[in-house]
């Protein structure tokens, strides 16, 4: 079932207490890492996050040790969070078996077409910053996320094995 009913909004201490149930849902699901939310499963507090990933998405403050990055809620039309992406601007050593993109849908939400709607969207956003194509990694065993990023137009680039797990990167071009 795909699912247009979604758009992309930057992060703000309105949505505090809904940024905070998403987290505490997957964390309640038992997952530890939240793709695609620039580290929010490891902050400390919201508001130092909310901090963060403003600074990161200027380039006049983004982080030295970090690249220009956009981060972004899924919001539906009751602006409850239903997924999170990200848009890395450029890859850096450290980024660059993780790619452009990353992104995490909410346990309850997921196999509603958000991923691959969220996918849509943010490819819209890198062409209009000026970006010709995404790389974006996922691990072999995540078979949603792979059909996610074909629907988008990802075709295979390469493989690399990370803590021990196989995985692929797969090229989108921005036409």
């Amino acid at each position: 079932m795909e699912n247009n009913n979604i758009y992309l909004v930057r992060p703000t201490l309105k949505l505090k207490d809904k940024a905070l149930k998403y987290r505490q849902e997957h964390f309640d699901n038992g997952e530890n890492i939240i793709n695609g939310s620039e580290l929010f499963d490891k902050a400390d507090t919201y508001e130092e996050w909310l901090q963060a990933v403003t600074e990161n998405a200027s380039p006049e403050t983004v982080s030295s040790n970090w690249v220009l990055t956009d981060t972004f809620f899924a919001v539906e039309e009751q602006e409850e969070i239903v997924g999170m992406i990200d848009l890395r601007h450029t890859l850096n050593d450290f980024l660059i078996n993780l790619g452009n993109c990353g992104y995490s849908v909410r346990p309850s939400m997921r196999n509603k077409g958000y991923a691959t709607e969220m996918l849509r969207q943010i490819l819209k956003v890198a062409k209009k910053a000026g970006m010709n194509e995404l790389y974006l990694s996922v691990e072999r065993t995540n078979i949603p996320s792979i059909k996610t990023i074909k629907k988008n137009g990802g075709i295979y680039a390469r493989s690399f094995e990370f803590e021990g797990e196989k995985a692929d990167i797969y090229k989108i071009t921005l036409l």
